[in-house]
């Protein structure tokens, strides 16, 4: 069967690509830099030709109320060209928690992806996911100088990006499951400790101080980006990970 990917370059897409590719499937990665172009829909009818499932891991340029622009725009365009071409499912890489965190337009904007999907055409499935490892460098530097890192309490379940493209992986190749998969990491943790845990790994001698004011994890209320009793724990420790980065 044919996949198109959209977004499939990227840090999940392009092991996605390679897992359906080594599966059997034709998996086709859709991005800029393939002639796709999500905003003005060029590219997009060719890129799902002959596709019965389409991916969606594409990723908004701005994490600011700019995202909902795209998010509107672009998933318009996918299911519109979805079914023109006949498309049979569409997958969707979301956030854990993403309709309980509105004051981050980003999750705001997710959340509306998400409901233009399930309005849609086309049966689908929504896979959410918790934070990626490999953001966790980021989020340290939001909020940091030369001495300190200031990082909110929250607790989070983060996973490996190679765990959140098996799980995409496993969906896109299952049924549509006309709702969502929630999945995260084997370990929970605070945002600060996960901090103190990834400088002391990294050999960094800044000190983490507790500030729930900091960042934009502040904006998260309680334990909502840990998934509920459903979520699917993957396998992939993040001090396994973390010391075999570094």
């Amino acid at each position: 069967m044919k996949f198109t990917v959209i977004g499939g370059t990227g840090l999940i897409g392009s092991q996605v690509v390679a897992k359906l590719s080594a599966a059997g499937h034709e998996a086709v990665a859709a991005s800029p830099s393939t002639g796709v172009d999500m905003i003005t829909g060029d590219g997009l009818d060719a890129a799902l030709e002959g596709a019965g499932t389409v991916v969606n891991l594409a990723n908004s340029p701005t994490f600011d109320d700019k995202s909902l622009d795209f998010f509107r725009t672009s998933m318009g365009n996918l299911l519109a060209a979805g079914e023109r071409a006949g498309v049979r499912h569409q997958v969707v890489l979301s956030i854990v928690g993403v309709d309980r965190v509105p004051g981050l337009d980003y999750y705001r904007a997710k959340t509306l992806q998400e409901e233009l999907l399930r309005q849609g055409p086309t049966p689908y499935s929504i896979v959410r996911a918790t934070q990626f490892f490999e953001f966790m460098d980021a989020v340290l530097s939001w909020t940091s100088d030369e001495r300190t890192v200031r990082l909110p309490a929250t607790p989070v379940r983060p996973m490996a990006a190679a765990d959140v493209a098996a799980a995409v992986f496993e969906v896109a190749t299952g049924a549509p499951l006309d709702g969502i998969r929630n999945v995260g990491g084997p370990d929970l943790f605070t945002l600060d400790d996960l901090g103190r845990l990834t400088l002391e790994v990294k050999g960094d001698g800044r000190e983490v101080v507790t500030d729930d004011t900091a960042g934009m994890f502040a904006a998260v209320d309680g334990d909502v980006l840990v998934g509920g009793p459903d979520v699917r724990l993957a396998p992939t420790h993040y001090r396994d990970w973390l010391r075999n980065e570094h």
